[in-house]
């Protein structure tokens, strides 16, 4: 398995390249890129609050779809559609685990409105190595957990996100670089059919 820093060296590169005088971007430009950002597809490298890794590839189509496919020996997959989150356990002939999306922070990012600048929704906004990290949680809920978005400018770009969820254990997934404008399948996302694709 991979050291830890070698993983996180490619972000790592992205963030020093970046100028040094670069200051943190505005709640609402970033806003406005996450709603503009409909449909992307990029690799990821995710580190569990375990200290365990896995890699696989995300697909996003905005409002409220998500997948994450995990690469072997793990081969599990994660979808978010329809308001719900499914866990397929590869090693696992039960059907998938299921909880509601809006209890997640990542929901604050699948939302059909992404505003940051709604008060209360974020709770932390610096600037950290020549990138910008917002901190956010649901104001409604603060007891869902928050996520930690990492950005970098020219042009503002997601990066990475660090879910904290209602138990204090930390997930990081870092994005390779984004494929954006792509045209998804509702299908890939939607949790019923792959229940029946898998006969469980």
């Amino acid at each position: 398995m991979k050291p830890i820093r070698a993983l996180i060296a490619p972000l790592a590169l992205i963030l020093l390249a970046a100028p040094a005088w670069a200051d943190k971007i505005g709640l609402k430009e970033l806003s406005g890129y996450l709603n503009g950002l409909t449909t992307a597809e990029t690799e990821f490298t995710q580190v569990n609050a375990d200290g365990s890794i896995a890699t696989g590839k995300l697909i996003i189509k905005r409002p409220g779809r998500i997948r994450f496919e995990y690469a072997p020996p793990d081969k599990s997959l994660v979808l978010a559609s329809s308001g719900n989150v499914a866990i397929f356990d590869a090693k696992s002939n039960q059907a998938p685990e299921q909880y509601p999306l809006k209890r997640t922070p990542l929901n604050l990012i699948l939302a059909a409105n992404v505003d940051l600048g709604r008060a209360k929704t974020v709770v932390g906004h610096t600037e950290v190595k020549n990138a910008t990290q917002v901190v956010a949680q649901d104001p409604a809920h603060p007891e869902y957990g928050q996520i930690a978005l990492m950005f970098t400018a020219n042009p503002t770009t997601l990066r990475q996100w660090v879910i904290t969820d209602d138990l204090g254990q930390q997930t990081t997934v870092i994005l390779g670089n984004l494929k954006t404008g792509s045209n998804y399948s509702a299908s890939l996302f939607n949790i019923t059919d792959e229940i029946e694709r898998r006969g469980r």
